[in-house]
Formats: structure tokens, sequence, C-alpha cells
């Protein structure tokens, strides 16, 4: 029993999310049951998850075999160190959310709370069993019920059309995706009829065989996860979803794809190719790129932060090629703080987007509005969502001492290793890596500026906004959790490196933890203190320091006379909040900028017009250029398909057989 005790805990927790979503049904219309018991309990469970990964973290692996599933096909459950790192991943979002979600769903969402509690838990369980998952069938079944419980829950007001349509999208590609993960398991098990991970772990594919199997499992999980070109689900379905819904898929969903690929890459597949770690590293640069151009651009709150996760997942992806990279070199060490970065990324991005979603929510449920040109000067009304989604902001502009400054900062430290790679062609494109990686960051802050300041700061540009209310004592619990997060992630990284080691060394039998603890738990050196090296909690003191020291010189040198008078009015005769700064002129200079980028219409007023309005629109080009021809070569195909419907029975049997024949010669040559 005690071998398994870690593992039989967390499927208690899976249980209980299943009784939980079951309760849901039971309760479907009585709100105030719903969100005082339900979610809550489901928070709880995902704090339980918490504490039980960290002990399977350091129990080792551990596995179980289940007796459901098919005759002589059970499922088989497994605990290493990267599923039971995600798992505490999981159990931190699902507790924020859903302490969040209690306060949210009080208030109403249109659609029964009880359905809404059913499909969030059930999607909780499946996201759980994904990762306890040690077979390639329970896999496809928590895959399967993570993206339907995922559509449901996006098409939430499913009377909106734009919605529905959101959620198709969504769907469609999950399915692309599984169709391909079923393409990729098929060859991992390399005819042996055994579908468990032990099995393809001993197969030791090489050559065609697992270099399809790498980019099959990339276009699968980067689905998931949101690589361009199949990122255009995701700024739709973000905006689509309740803001918890939204907080859960990016703090969580988007990783499942992340640990997909870690699985398949370090665990299943034995060859690491350079040239796949290239790839790897190329999509996530111009996924980072394209997605922090976007969100500087927008002007719908929910959509901005949804492109800003998929430039955040581009920094993962670039960070796994870089480790590809290194441990196809025989750089085990490098591999080693490359996955860290991406490991401490994954965390990061876990709470600081969670905070911005739930934040978010509460704005949109106070006004009614997502429309950042209908907003502004929040602060004063809802001081608590202001300071939690401030955090949120300066973690995800990546600023010290927060947690985004960790993540990004170690990445930075992986590139400046890539000169020592022996291959020259690599070495030389280091600095436009390097560019490429302080432009998107640079972004990220003048994105984060923009979300911030048009929101909470200057005055209301609606008058509506001065009656708005701040969050409940439930939405403030989950700011409150999420914001702890990001504060000791950034504060306490030698410790959470620690943690990350034994993740690393699962991974690629190498980590950095060693050289990290020699030099103390305040100095984060991730190789040598001569090369780089970090002080968090000083830099913390010092930047307190500076501003107490500024204070004081503030008091004792002013004079202590003040004089009030009109601000200047740029010659107008009055001002109006209409005035201020816009997500239009702060999106302005990099539409200009990164225009190819854009695909923009333009509507111009007429000099006719009583009430003149110029409007853009910037569209995704993806859509375009992939998605379009997509649809009209599927049609194309439909419609010739349908010749074939003529009635002819003879027509019929003919076909039958030629793909009889076919499928004969097929299998004969194979």
């Amino acid at each position: 029993m005690g071998r398994f005790l870690v593992i039989d805990g967390m499927l208690l927790v899976v249980a209980g999310w299943l009784a939980v979503a079951i309760a849901g049904l039971c309760l479907l219309r009585r709100t105030g049951a719903v969100a005082r018991l339900l979610f809550p309990a489901g928070a709880a469970l995902g704090l339980a998850l918490c504490g039980l990964a960290l002990w399977g973290l350091a129990a080792g692996p551990q596995e179980a075999v289940l007796p459901l599933g098919l005759p002589a096909l059970p499922f088989h459950l497994r605990v290493d160190g990267l599923s039971a790192y995600f798992l505490f991943v999981l159990g931190a979002v699902a507790a924020g959310v859903g302490a969040f979600a209690a306060g949210y769903f009080a208030k109403g969402e249109g659609a029964p709370p009880g359905l809404i509690a059913f499909e969030y838990h059930a999607c909780l369980a499946g996201m759980a069993l994904a990762l306890l998952a040690d077979d390639a069938y329970l896999f496809m079944v928590a895959w399967e019920v993570t993206a339907l419980s995922a559509t449901f829950l996006v098409t939430t007001n499913h009377r909106l059309a734009e919605i529905r349509r959101a959620g198709f999208v969504y769907l469609a590609i999950s399915h692309m995706g599984a169709l391909a993960l079923l393409l990729c398991f098929g060859l991992l098990q390399a005819n042996t009829g055994d579908y468990t991970f032990a099995n393809m772990r001993q197969q030791q594919l090489q050559g065609a065989g697992a270099a399809a199997a790498f980019f099959l499992g990339l276009f699968a999980f980067g689905g998931k996860a949101g690589l361009v070109p199949l990122h255009v689900w995701l700024p739709e379905a973000h905006p689509a979803a309740p803001s918890p819904v939204s907080a859960l898929m990016s703090g969580f969903i988007l990783k499942l794809g992340v640990y997909g690929m870690l699985r398949l890459v370090f665990d299943l597949l034995h060859a690491q190719l350079w040239w796949w770690g290239a790839a790897t590293l190329a999509l996530g640069l111009f996924t980072a790129v394209l997605g922090v151009v976007f969100s500087a651009v927008q002007t719908d709150m929910k959509r901005l932060l949804a492109y800003s996760s998929i430039d955040n997942i581009g920094l993962m992806f670039a960070s796994l090629g870089l480790a590809i990279l290194f441990r196809a070199y025989g750089m085990a060490e490098l591999a080693a703080l490359a996955l860290t970065a991406l490991l401490y990324q994954v965390a990061s991005h876990a709470a600081f987007k969670s905070l911005l979603f739930i934040g978010t929510g509460s704005v949109l449920h106070a006004t009614g509005e997502r429309n950042l040109g209908h907003l502004g000067g929040l602060i004063r009304f809802m001081p608590w969502t202001a300071w939690a989604a401030l955090v949120g902001a300066l973690a995800s502009a990546g600023l010290p001492p927060l947690s985004g400054f960790v993540s990004e900062w170690l990445l930075l430290q992986s590139f400046l290793f890539t000169t020592g790679l022996p291959d020259p062609f690599l070495t030389m494109l280091v600095p436009l890596v390097a560019a490429l990686i302080a432009l998107v960051a640079a972004l990220a802050g003048y994105t984060m500026v923009k979300f911030f300041g048009i929101i909470f700061l200057g005055q209301p540009r609606e008058e509506k906004l001065r009656e708005a209310e701040d969050a409940s004592g439930w939405e403030r619990a989950g700011f409150a959790w999420f914001a702890a997060i990001c504060v000791l992630l950034g504060l306490l990284p030698v410790q959470f490196v620690a943690l990350l080691d034994r993740v690393t060394r699962f991974l690629v039998d190498a980590g950095i933890g060693p050289t990290v603890a020699a030099n103390g738990w305040l100095l984060l050196a991730p190789t040598s203190t001569g090369r780089a090296s970090y002080m968090p909690l000083v830099f913390l003191l010092f930047l307190a320091a500076c501003c107490g020291a500024a204070s004081l010189l503030v008091r004792r040198f002013y004079h202590g006379r003040i004089r009030r008078a009109a601000p200047w009015g740029c010659g107008l005769p009055a001002l109006t909040p209409r005035m201020q700064d816009t997500a239009e002129g702060f999106g302005q200079p990099i539409r200009e900028i990164f225009s190819p980028f854009f695909q923009v219409e333009r509507q111009l007023p007429s000099p006719s017009d009583r009430a003149p309005a110029y409007r853009v629109s910037v569209h995704d080009r993806s859509w375009a250029l992939v998605y379009h021809p997509l649809v009209r070569l599927t049609r194309r195909v439909a419609e010739l398909a349908g010749l074939l419907q003529r009635g002819r029975i003879g027509a019929y049997l003919l076909h039958s057989f030629l793909v009889l024949m076919a499928l004969l010669l097929l299998v004969r040559r194979w």
C-alpha cells in the first residue's frame, strides 16, 4: 500500500473532481449551492493535488494498473518527475481559479451554474488523467474528455453565433491533433501491438520513423499549446469563454501541449536530432514574435491576453528547441539549464496569466465592458482588482523581482551558451536569436503598460464605470493566491530550481541544482558567478531603500506649499476622458512597423456623415494564407466525392474492389 500511496491519493482527487461534477448536475440551477459548495470543494481538491504532487516528486516513479478499460487492455498509470511537476502546477491553477469561480459564478453567467460546474470539474479530471496516463489508450480517453469539456465551457453562451464558431474552431483543431496523436502512437509502438508507454520506451525508433513520430507529436501538441499556425483557436476561444474558463485554459490547458512534447521527446523517443531542435526553436521564436505583436494592437482585453499567451507559449517551445539542440550534441548540463528555464516558465505563466484573466473577469462583471476603449480609471473603484492585475502585468512584462523575470532571465542565459555548439551555422544565428528574445520581452512590457494603463488609470471613459463594484471575498482569495505565487517564484528562485532539478534529472539525467545550491540561497547563478548571477531579495531591498530614501528627501526638502491649477489642455478649452490615450493609439506604431504581419481593414468617414467615425480592424493572415485555402480544397474534394454517389450499384462495387486491392498491396508491401 505504501508504494502506491501517492498515486492512490491522486486518483482520489480525480474521483473527487468527478463527484463534484456529478453534484453539479444534481444542483443544476441552484446558483448559491454551486458557488458556495462545489467550486470551493474543487479548489480544496486542487490544494490536495499540490501536496500529493510534491510528495510524488520526492518519492520517485510509481506505477499502478486500474481494472478498467477494454478486456486485456487495462488503464496503466504512472507518476514520475515530469508528471508530478505538471500535476503540481495543475493543482495550483485549480485552487486559485476554483476560489475565484466561487465568487464569479455566484453573480450568474447566463447558463445553469451546475452545468458549468460539471464541465469545469470534468475538464480538471481529464487533464489529471492525461498526466497520470502510462498508455496511449488512457491518454487518448483523457485527451478527448479534456477537449470536449473545454469545448462546452467555451460555448457556455452558445446563443451567440461568434461563440459557437469559436467552439467549433477549438474542437476542430483539437480533433485534428487527436488524429495526429493516434498516428504518432502507432509509430511509437512499432508493430508490437502494445500501446503502453513502457513498451514504447523500449522500441528505440530511428531514422524516418522517429522523425515522423516527432513531427506528428509536434503537430498534435503544438495545436493544443497554440503554436503558429495552429494558434487561431486561442484568440477566438478566450474571449468567448467565461473568465474562470479562460484562466484555466491559459493557465494549464495550453501546458498539456508542452507536457506532451516533453514526454514524447525525452521519454518515449530516445533520439534527439539537432534539426528537430532547430525547427522547434525557429517555430517557437516565430510564434513568440507573432503573439506579442498581435497582442500589442488588440483593443479587446481578453483577446490581448490570449495573444500574450501565444507569445509565452512560443518562448516555452524556444526553450524546448534549445534543450533538444544541447541534448543532440551531448551537452547535458546546458540541456538541463534550458529545461529549467522552460519549467520555470510553465509555473510562472500559469500564475500570472491566470491572475490577469480572473482580473479581467472581475472588470467584465463589474462594468459589462470588454473593449479597452470603454474603460479607464477603475483603480479608484476596484482597488483590489487593480493591484492584483498590476502584479500580474509586471510579472508578464518580465520585470524583477517577480516570477516572469526569472524565467526569461534563465532563457537568456541558455541562449548565451549556444556559442558552444559545434555547428558554426547555429552559432552564427545567436545574435539574431538574442535580438528576437529581447524584442519579445520589450514588446511584452509595452503591451502590459497598455493593458493596465488604459483599464485602470486615467479617468473613466463611461459614466457607468463610476458604479463599478470591486471583487468579492472569494474572488479576492483567488487574486491573493496567484499574486503570492508570482511573488514567491520571483523571490525564491534558488529553492524552486532545486525542485525543478528532480524533473530535469528525470528528462536528461542532469541538473543545475548543485551548481545553484553551491552559491547559497540568496544568489541565483545557473552556471557560475563569473558569468551571470541574480539576487532577487537584495534587488527588492535595494528598490525599497531607494523608495524610502526618495520619500525622506521629499519630506526633508519639500517646502510644503501647494498650488492647485488646471492641467494644460493642449490649447483646447476643455478636456474630457475621451481625449486620453486609447488602445488604438498605443497600437498604431506597432501596426505600422509590423504591417506585414497584419491584414488591416480601415473604415474611413465620409464628409456627409453626421457622426463621423474612423475604425481600424486587424486580422490574422493565417486565416487567408492557411485555413481559407484548406476550406476551399476540402469543399472541392467533397464535390468530387459526390460525383461517385450516382446510385449505381455496379459503380459502388467497383470502387469497393479497387480500394480493397489497393489496401492489400499496401499491406503486402509493408
